[in-house]
């Protein structure tokens, strides 16, 4: 097969896999051709957003697999699908159909990345006006090698267009620590180069550069204690330049998930910003469908599919007095005109879940008559003030720092007990003081699982504080999941797939084989 050394010119300009690139390609550019002006190098980062928002990325694939890996999420009994069984039950199989698709949609988006990056050099202008540009490219590299890195252990890390086919096909795995020493430097050069805040939360700005880099080093700290410094020294910088930065906590909770205040919001430091129309599933807001109720009339969508669910012990075990609770749940739904409790859910819809269904996707997500939400406009927040907050106190107490630790979380509790339009205020949950490390430590966690409920991230936290043995035993909100193994279920397996297509990608990850 020959070497091509061009780019593929298609919506928003995007990067195909390497099967794709056949002896008579149409409407090809070269490098030299296309990356003539500063404008283009935009346009490439443009394609690397558009990949953002297919369903195989955060809408569907990688954003269902998430959740159900985690001990929040549970999947209707009545979905067989086994890409879902497998990850509900925490019996993953090499070749699952998820990752199998959202794997390759990670490498295009990074292809995207590395094309506008690559471009760069070759187009002639100042430094300044090309590399804010370059920042968002790199920004976006370090996002997506950072989910990659911890889901799959060590992967291929390309930093480079691939232009070579054949040598494409025998790349090897990057060990962990040096992906993540990457993404480290990706995240620096964007922290340098990106504006203090964006009006577009899509778009990252120096503040969703320093949250993530906060964020690695806090994951980090399960390989080095060193890590929970920098961890925390970063946090603190983007915490003291709220007012640079732009950045607040949203005074209601309610809404930080209002699609129609979201772009206004302090709140969001970096979202995937969902546009509710389809080209071919890209732009197309799954979670919606997937999390909502059967059958309900409340939000004029037709209704959700009832396939990712909370287990009822997340509903019953949340304070009713914890104004997120309210917010994150819906707990009764509208049938045939007449509100009803979530055990009559079954009763308009024999395929439905009698258990409260997630509200941070349907409540506020817009007027969507069709397609069971997926037409709505929602920012799914991939980082946003609170977590932050509660980054750098986790951190905090892990470098003694209590002070800072204990202020941190108290901010996002205050916003917990204040109430909203749902529920009135109330005394929980309470500031935090003088706990002791360990204490803090477990508070802390649980303040995430409540705080970020629902929003990606608790299999993260699960894994990197081996939290499974606890929550997935017997005691935990979904019962004993038997297909727990610590030894392989903190990473999932590499696709089989591309281990067929390229041997130099084993071994498989442990367990898995």
């Amino acid at each position: 097969m020959k070497k091509y050394k061009y780019i593929f010119v298609l919506v928003g300009l995007s990067i195909m896999g390497c099967s794709d690139l056949e002896e008579k390609p149409v409407g090809l550019l070269t490098p030299e051709t296309f990356f003539t002006s500063v404008d283009k190098i935009q346009l490439a980062v443009n394609g690397a957003y558009g990949h953002m928002q297919h369903r195989n990325f955060m809408s569907r694939e990688m954003s269902m697999s998430l959740m159900l890996a985690s001990d929040m999420v549970d999947l209707n009994v009545n979905v067989t699908n086994p890409e879902r069984v497998q990850f509900n039950t925490l019996a993953l199989q090499a070749d699952n159909a998820n990752i199998a698709v959202y794997w390759p949609k990670c490498y295009q988006i990074i292809g995207a990345c590395n094309d506008a990056i690559a471009g760069a050099d070759l187009v002639t202008a100042d430094q300044t006006a090309k590399n804010p540009i370059v920042a968002q490219a790199r920004f976006i590299r370090a996002f997506v090698y950072f989910h990659l890195v911890r889901q799959f252990g060590a992967i291929p890390y390309l930093e480079a267009p691939v232009t070579d086919v054949i040598a494409a096909g025998s790349i090897s795995k990057t060990p962990v620590a040096d992906v993540y020493a990457k993404i480290i430097v990706d995240l620096q050069f964007a922290k340098e180069w990106l504006p203090n805040f964006q009006t577009a939360r899509a778009m990252p700005a120096k503040s969703a550069a320093s949250a993530y880099l906060a964020s690695v080093y806090l994951t980090m700290g399960q390989y080095d204690n060193a890590n929970y410094q920098k961890a925390y020294d970063e946090a603190k910088d983007c915490i003291s330049k709220e007012g640079i930065y732009k950045l607040g906590l949203e005074a209601n909770f309610q809404d930080v998930f209002d699609t129609s205040k979201t772009d206004a919001s302090l709140e969001p430091i970096f979202v995937i910003d969902f546009i509710g129309t389809s080209d071919g599933d890209q732009g197309r807001d799954y979670q919606a469908a997937f999390t909502g109720i059967r059958a309900d009339e409340q939000y004029g969508s037709g209704g959700g599919w009832s396939v990712e669910v909370p287990s009822l012990s997340v509903y019953t075990s949340w304070n009713d007095l914890d104004y997120r609770k309210a917010v994150s749940f819906d707990a009764t739904g509208v049938f045939k005109g007449v509100r009803q409790p979530y055990t009559n859910f079954k009763t308009y819809y024999s395929a439905g879940d009698n258990r409260p269904h997630i509200a941070k996707y349907t409540r506020k997500a817009g007027t969507a008559l069709e397609g069971n939400g997926r037409n709505t406009k929602s920012n799914y927040l991939m980082m946003r003030y609170a977590e932050l907050l509660l980054i750098g106190a986790e951190a905090a107490n892990e470098v003694g720092q209590t002070g800072d630790a204990n202020t941190w979380i108290n901010r996002v509790r205050a916003r917990a007990r204040s109430g909203g339009g749902l529920i009135t205020a109330s005394a929980f949950p309470a500031d935090v003081s003088g706990l002791t490390k360990d204490a803090f430590r477990t508070t802390v966690l649980d303040e995430r699982k409540w705080e970020l409920a629902f929003e990606f991230s608790r299999w993260y936290d699960i894994a990197r504080r081996n939290l499974g043995p606890t929550v997935f035993a017997a005691g935990g909100f979904e019962g004993a999941k038997s297909g727990f193994n610590p030894t392989r279920n903190y990473l999932f397996p590499l696709p089989a797939n591309e281990l067929t297509r390229n041997p130099k990608l084993l071994p498989q990850n442990p367990g898995y084989n």
